[in-house]
């Protein structure tokens, strides 16, 4: 699949993660489709791509699926095909317990991260289908892999591992590729937001991997890119860390003989 020059599409691509993705795709020489709520930001964005032209916009709620259908048709109406997809839309939620989560907030986390993700993967996915072709990501997190005191946002995240491998076994007949990005701790304006309310330390943050640093929602963004060229024309059904060593790093400085440059 040759995706120079194509069309990219990219649920939440007004802000954090989502913003980087469309930035990145546009430098990229693609032409960049935003489904986002954030009116302002999103027209903002557009415009910083050189308007209609290289970028649109359509305001969309991605737990409602025949919105996200509607405005996925419009962009394949518009522009003739989708080359690329990021379902980046998500919402975060702060620690609680299962038992006492706001049943009201699990909910809604779930109807933006999980059913959102499917809604936007089912109707690109048969755009993609349709035209034999296709790059898609997905975006899980660390907490696809471990558990963290996010009771509804962790579980929604392992499910969406398991969506980006059914995903990738139904569309590989298509030569359709789906691949998921699992991010650390980004510093998107919601991270900062949560360490400016001090729900979140930024210490903690930084030094939650073996890489002394701040992800960026760029990193994540240029592994997106490269997920979704040629140049991994072979990886397909993947989760991927983009974690600054986190995953690594955990169990490892749990190891009850100690950490050897620690004693």
């Amino acid at each position: 699949m040759n995706t120079a020059r194509g069309v990219a599409l990219v649920t939440g691509g007004a802000s954090g993660i989502g913003e980087a993705c469309v930035r990145r795709f546009a430098a990229d020489g693609h032409r960049v489709a935003i489904l986002d709520m954030n009116a302002e930001r999103a027209e903002a964005v557009v415009a910083d791509l050189g308007g209609a032209e290289h970028a649109l916009w359509r305001s969309v709620d991605v737990s409602d699926h025949k919105a996200v259908e509607a405005a996925v048709g419009e962009v394949a109406g518009e522009w003739g095909r989708i080359d690329i997809c990021v379902a980046s839309a998500g919402i975060l939620e702060n620690k609680s317990t299962v038992l006492d989560a706001d049943p009201e907030a699990h909910d809604r986390l779930w109807q933006v991260n999980y059913n959102g993700t499917v809604n936007t993967c089912r109707s690109v996915g048969k755009v993609m289908r349709e035209q034999n072709s296709g790059a898609m990501i997905t975006l899980g997190s660390i907490n696809s892999f471990v558990p963290l005191p996010l009771p509804a946002y962790c579980p929604s995240k392992t499910a969406i591992t398991r969506l980006t491998e059914l995903l990738a076994v139904e569309l590989g007949r298509f030569n359709v590729r789906v691949n998921g990005l699992a991010p650390t701790y980004v510093l998107t304006p919601a991270l900062k937001a949560r360490i400016d309310s001090g729900d979140r330390d930024p210490d903690l943050i930084k030094n939650s991997g073996v890489l002394d640093m701040f992800v960026l929602p760029e990193d994540i963004a240029n592994a997106a890119a490269f997920l979704c060229s040629d140049q991994a024309r072979a990886i397909t059904g993947v989760m991927l860390p983009v974690d600054a060593g986190h995953l690594a790093w955990t169990p490892y400085q749990n190891y009850a003989g100690g950490v050897p440059w620690q004693d």
